[in-house]
């Protein structure tokens, strides 16, 4: 549809320009170009032929004085005979053919200056048509952009990596962000069970193509039913690509405040209150990311991806601070303290978030233009699982890579 109305708007301006192009030919160049071929040229033909007679008659008016020097007569006495007299004569025609032409130039100089306002005319007559052009080239424009900005702005199938949350939901309709609910619902069916979910890097091709597919809103689920670690990839580089995070710059110095505090109970609390201050954006698609996490770690017995695990590969791509810092400042304990906060959102994510939640939202993964696949996560089994102790850590910062996680990963290991 984008391009029929781009098309019809060049087809419309053509037209408006064969329309103005034919009327300057008609009414500007039809007419100038008898001044320009007509009567310019014979004026200069004139002006040349004046000069030649001209010369003729000074040539004459030569022959004739030596005519009269060599005679030896003075000055003062009128030469004779048959020579002089003819060449007397030569003179004097040579002398009223200038005379006449130069008066025939003079009528057509007259004539060219006396047509000066209608020549003028025509280029008034130009620049007026012109004027027309482009005004009726503006009204036809001005026309259309109203549609082609109407059909840009329903287009449903804009990027969403690197985009703002608000704006990807707004575009799309959605409450849950469509990469989320895409890969969460791909995991579910596929990946749950997966040893090193989020923890393990994937192919870098396939996480490349399946981030491009997320961006047009299409996903084979087929093709990577058989690779969980690409979509639990993709998930990780949207969170880590938004340009602002999922829990918020403004709320970041609450949650770290929160996760200090020594009692549990309070601690709790405050993670708590900040997350009731979320945006209702960010609140819905954080309550949507750490039920999905919570149920993961039902299945840390296969996976071992237990709540801290989880936490330390996937926190700093859901909080990190707004100035960020070099490489081995975040592997420093300031990355730990985040994990502080979501390992605790992930083991008590029924009581931060209270109700079930369905994950397969819109019942598909792509657009209303796209259904690629329904699914029932209903009959998938909760084994029974023991939560591990949450470790109090310091400030995080945000991943860089993959890898990242993995060091971070092996950090904690060693620190516990």
């Amino acid at each position: 549809k984008m391009l029929r109305l781009c098309g019809e708007a060049e087809d419309k301006l053509a037209q408006e320009l064969i329309h103005f192009e034919l009327q300057v030919e008609r009414d500007v160049i039809e007419p100038l170009f008898v001044l320009a071929e007509v009567e310019i040229p014979n004026i200069q033909k004139q002006r040349k032929h004046l000069a030649k007679l001209v010369l003729d008659m000074d040539s004459s008016r030569t022959r004739w004085q030596q005519s009269v020097k060599s005679s030896g007569l003075a000055s003062n006495l009128q030469p004779s005979g048959a020579k002089a007299d003819a060449l007397r004569e030569e003179m004097e025609e040579a002398a009223n053919r200038v005379e006449i032409c130069r008066d025939q130039l003079s009528a057509d100089m007259y004539n060219f200056v006396a047509k000066e306002v209608d020549y003028a005319n025509y280029f008034q007559t130009l620049i007026e048509v012109q004027a027309e052009y482009h005004r009726k080239s503006l009204a036809l424009l001005q026309n259309f952009l109203p549609q082609i900005k109407a059909q840009q702005e329903a287009w449903m199938e804009k990027p969403s990596f690197g985009k703002p949350l608000e704006e990807h939901l707004a575009v799309s309709g959605r409450e849950i962000a469509f990469p989320v609910e895409a890969c969460v619902t791909m995991l579910l069916e596929c990946g749950m069970q997966e040893e090193g979910l989020f923890r393990v890097a994937p192919s870098a091709s396939k996480l490349k193509k399946l981030k491009a597919a997320l961006d047009c809103c299409v996903v084979d689920v087929q093709e990577y039913s058989a690779d969980p670690h690409a979509i639990a990839g993709a998930l990780k580089s949207y969170l880590r690509e938004l340009p602002e995070p999922l829990m918020t710059f403004e709320l970041y110095e609450e949650w770290i405040q929160a996760s200090n505090i020594p009692e549990q109970e309070k601690r709790l609390q405050a993670l708590w209150n900040a997350c009731e201050k979320l945006p209702k954006a960010n609140y819905n698609n954080i309550r949507y990311v750490i039920k999905f996490l919570a149920k993961l770690t039902e299945y840390q017995d296969m996976n071992k991806m237990t709540p801290s695990n989880v936490a330390i590969v996937l926190g700093p791509n859901l909080l990190w601070p707004q100035a960020e810092g070099n490489m081995t400042e975040m592997m420093t304990t300031l990355s730990l303290q985040i994990v502080g906060i979501i390992e605790p959102l992930i083991q008590h994510a029924d009581w931060f978030f209270p109700g079930d939640i369905e994950f397969n939202v819109t019942g598909n993964y792509g657009s209303p233009l796209h259904v690629n696949h329904n699914a029932n996560y209903s009959s998938m089994p909760s084994p029974d699982m023991e939560h591990g102790e949450r470790r109090q850590h310091e400030q995080a910062r945000r991943p860089l890579s993959v890898a990242t996680d993995n060091m971070m990963l092996e950090f904690c290991k060693k620190d516990g």
